[in-house]
């Protein structure tokens, strides 16, 4: 079956509200159905085959009305659009964490959510409304399925699968089509992108360096695994001084999280206190915790895996933070 889909990015700017954004994408694509000559309807004629006749889609509202007070709603708009298609109406929602930053946001989550409800579940439904939210924060879209006042709570949750060799395979498939010469192997390059903790704006900087430090003559293939080595370190760093800034409570709850094999749990309890007043040096009331806490998922750095779980975000920074600890351990046994 084919899917009639749209897509909408939250975190374009700031100074337009996520769910303004939202029904923006939304009316611009009823929009493109509504009129007879556009790509988006020539191309759903020929992947789903359906009989439009000359015309395009044909509402009973106006456009700018959808979603707004005494306007359809978003299940009766998009239950027109399934009809008319008949196929699968697909929104997609890029950064989809900005949408629980307000009031406005989180009921367009509930107004998707109702969507869903009221189409999926009717007898015989020619097509199904799928929402997909997507985004770079990970604690935040996690809280989107996990927590229960959330409109998604029980939502299918997955992280994005690594990039792999096919993606470095391009990389320097690039840089040879620009002319440069020479390159590291594949295997050099895949076990720099390991040490680089798979991370690609990272993996570019290290190519990018190579080619811009490599003496003539020398080897791409001794010369990339130091500079790898060199800003994994620097990498880390960053993201651990983000953590020192926060002061030593939120340091001493990561340190728990971190050192925790799978998800930790506890953090919050008065054995967890007693081990943060050690850590830091002073007493730590119970009720002191929640609050360093929620300034350790506000910077990205710890995720809510589930009731009373909790992880390190990136899992690259667990491990660097392990090797430091390692290092550390050596240097004072």
């Amino acid at each position: 079956m084919a899917r009639l889909s749209f897509m909408s990015t939250c975190g374009v700017t700031t100074q337009t509200s996520p769910a303004k954004l939202v029904h923006a994408a939304i009316q611009k694509t009823l929009k493109e159905l509504q009129t007879p000559a556009s790509a988006l309807l020539d191309k759903l004629k020929r992947l789903s085959g359906v009989d439009l006749g000359a015309g395009g889609f044909k509402f009973g509202f106006k456009l700018e009305s959808v979603g707004q007070e005494g306007g359809p709603t978003l299940a009766q708009a998009f239950a027109e659009v399934v009809d008319q298609s008949q196929t699968n109406l697909v929104l997609i929602v890029d950064e989809v964490q900005h949408a629980i930053t307000s009031d406005e946001g989180d009921q367009l989550l509930f107004a998707l959510k109702a969507a869903r409800d009221a189409i999926n579940t009717r007898p015989g439904t020619p097509g199904h409304f799928i929402f997909i939210g997507t985004g770079s924060h990970r604690a935040l879209v996690s809280e989107l399925s996990a927590r229960r006042n959330q409109a998604f709570a029980g939502a299918t949750s997955i992280h994005f699968p690594l990039l792999d060799e096919h993606y470095l395979e391009f990389l320097l498939n690039r840089l040879a089509e620009d002319g440069v010469s020479p390159l590291p192997s594949l295997e050099v390059v895949t076990q720099a992108f390991k040490t680089l903790g798979n991370r690609p704006e990272e993996m570019i900087k290290a190519l990018r360096q190579l080619i811009y430090s490599l003496p003539p003559g020398g080897n791409p293939d001794e010369l990339l695994p130091v500079i790898a080595a060199t800003l994994r370190s620097t990498a880390a760093d960053i993201e651990l001084q983000k953590v020192e800034e926060l002061g030593g409570l939120a340091k001493a709850i990561f340190e728990k999280i971190a050192s925790t094999v799978g998800d930790a749990r506890g953090v919050f309890s008065a054995e967890a206190a007693a081990e943060y007043s050690k850590a830091i040096g002073r007493e730590v009331r119970v009720e002191e915790i929640q609050p360093a806490a929620n300034e350790l998922l506000a910077a990205n750095i710890i995720m809510r895996r589930g009731h009373g779980r909790y992880g390190v975000t990136d899992p690259f920074v667990q491990e660097m933070w392990r090797e430091k600890q390692a290092f550390i351990g050596k240097i004072e046994s």
